[in-house]
């Protein structure tokens, strides 16, 4: 499988954007909105806010596209400059648990502006690149205020927000995390083919630089919370952890699963996070407060979002490359097939807020995750011949669960928790959505390429010896190579199709099994079991 993840990069990792809020200690979450000057108009700094999510989003699949481009115009390996979004996705693993005492320490709308400056800035040191090194270290640079960006927005859209219209602001702010995956390949490909790769980046540079204007003017001041003292071994070891793990699931089939690095880095990978849970609980100030998995309905929340990662990035990475290898499109062209699901998403997201305010997340939810398992298991009749119209209905159906689950699942799980806990749960949401995405793609190619090569096996086996004279030297004629050749095509493109449909087939039935998780989620404002506050 990893031959079709270089011929199609534009889907490669999208990266999965956070949550995070803190508020004034105490047992119930209807302290969470923030100061009273949230009561007024939230609607504009919630859309402020989706600036900067956005951007950060969109950043992992729109570069993706350019790969190509890249490779072409400053030579090397695909495997070197693959590490253009490997390194992207490395660098946010470290960051995030660092976005929630930055937030502490230098105030929640200082840290916001600033990241969305040097997001800007990086994107243009990124476009002025001359060589392969050189715009892998920028990328780095850029990573950090990337990583940060989201999830200081989701703790301002808490701190800005009355509590009884949090529904309707996570579901005006979770378009951003839905839509821009899917903008992303469609943009980046008609900048790609048409204008220059170098816009992918350039693009981010007015966006980001105005961004930060209307966040300075419109964006209320949040108070500063008494920083706490940063817990620098809990930091390098989840850092470190996180890193080592990442680059194990997205070097496996490279490197193999079983080479002595991927080894050595998922074993050191896993000792550093064990000592990391060792040292939260032993810190009087953790960097992440790893107790808030005593609230069953905020773990919960985890392993639906998770799931829904999954889901995300398998539809995300392998429709797009079944579009371009198994019906020949253009990278622009499969973009533009993706986006009708991802805008139906968009459009019943702030719809479905709204609902979550009247009615609470478990009937939103139960129905959301039926739906998007139902639309995913449509897709397991992905066919070289299949019509645009069914693929279409087929994301669309898919994009509707999405956008009836992911809100309430988000804003349900983080609202169980204690004002003075919400931080922590945000930061811990992002880490586990970005490692369950990591590790389910890894999963899914591995077993895509064993499947592919075991179909291929057995289908070769079973075409029949030609009678077709050969030439003297004992070649194939022309008149041979030919219907070999096209019989050839038709077999890797059914190959890749039933391998694909076994993939959305599993994603399905995850995806489906998830509702039983979703009798755990509270309506906001009843009080967890597990939740306590924190000193």
């Amino acid at each position: 499988a990893i031959k079709e993840r270089r011929s199609a990069p534009e889907a490669l990792r999208p990266a999965a954007p956070p949550p995070a809020p803190p508020a004034p200690a105490g047992p119930s979450t209807a302290n969470l909105a923030g100061p009273p000057a949230a009561s007024g108009n939230w609607l504009v700094p919630v859309i402020v806010l989706v600036v900067g999510n956005f951007m950060a989003v969109l950043d992992v699949t729109i570069v993706n596209v350019a790969v190509p481009a890249i490779q072409k115009e400053f030579g090397g390996s695909l495997d070197d400059t693959l590490w253009i979004a490997t390194a992207y996705t490395l660098m946010l693993g470290v960051v995030v648990p660092l976005s929630g005492w930055l937030g502490d320490r230098f105030g929640l709308k200082n840290v916001y502006v600033a990241s969305l400056i040097g997001f800007a800035i990086g994107s243009a040191l990124c476009g002025l690149a001359w060589n392969l090194d050189v715009l892998v270290v920028f990328r780095v640079l850029q990573a950090i205020p990337g990583g940060i960006m989201p999830v200081v927005a989701m703790t301002m859209v808490f701190k800005t927000v009355p509590m009884n219209k949090i529904g309707a602001a996570m579901g005006v702010f979770g378009v951003g995390i839905v839509f821009a995956p899917a903008v992303g390949p469609v943009l980046g490909g008609y900048l790609v083919q048409y204008v220059d790769w170098r816009l992918v980046f350039y693009v981010n540079v007015p966006a980001g630089l105005l961004g930060a204007l209307a966040a300075f003017v419109i964006l209320p001041a949040v108070p500063k919370l008494v920083a706490k003292r940063f817990d620098l071994p809990g930091f390098l070891c989840i850092g470190l952890g996180l890193f080592a793990l990442l680059l194990a699931v997205s070097e496996g089939q490279d490197w193999g699963w079983t080479s002595f690095p991927v080894l050595m880095l998922a074993a050191v990978g896993v000792n550093l996070m064990a000592l990391f849970v060792l040292i939260e609980l032993a810190v009087k100030n953790p960097l992440l407060d790893i107790r808030v998995f005593r609230v069953l309905p905020f773990t919960n929340s985890i392993l639906l979002l998770g799931i829904l990662q999954i889901n995300l990035l398998a539809i995300a990475f392998y429709a797009p490359v079944f579009l371009q290898q198994g019906q020949h499109k253009e990278a622009f062209d499969a973009g533009l097939l993706l986006l009708p699901g991802a805008v139906a998403t968009g459009v019943l997201m702030p719809m479905v807020g709204r609902l979550y305010d009247k009615i609470g997340p478990k009937l939103l939810a139960t129905s959301g995750m039926l739906i998007c398992g139902f639309g995913t298991y449509l897709m397991c009749n992905i066919t070289a011949d299949m019509t645009r119209g069914d693929l279409i209905f087929w994301t669309c159906v898919r994009g509707v669960g999405l956008g009836l689950s992911i809100m309430p699942i988000n804003t349900a799980g983080l609202a169980s928790l204690p004002p003075a806990q919400t931080n922590q749960g945000s930061a811990l949401i992002n880490v586990a959505r970005q490692v369950s995405g990591a590790l389910g793609l890894a999963f899914f190619a591995a077993l895509a390429s064993m499947q592919q090569a075991q179909l291929f096996a057995n289908r070769t086996a079973l075409i029949p010896q030609s009678t077709t004279p050969v030439t003297s030297t004992g070649e194939p004629t022309l008149a041979q190579v030919g219907p070999l050749f096209g019989r050839l095509q038709q077999l890797n493109a059914e190959i890749q199709a039933t391998s694909y449909s076994n993939i959305f087939l599993i994603t399905a039935v995850l995806t489906a099994s998830g509702m039983f998780l979703v009798l755990a989620l509270r309506a906001p404002g009843k009080r967890a079991p597990g939740a306590v506050p924190v000193e």
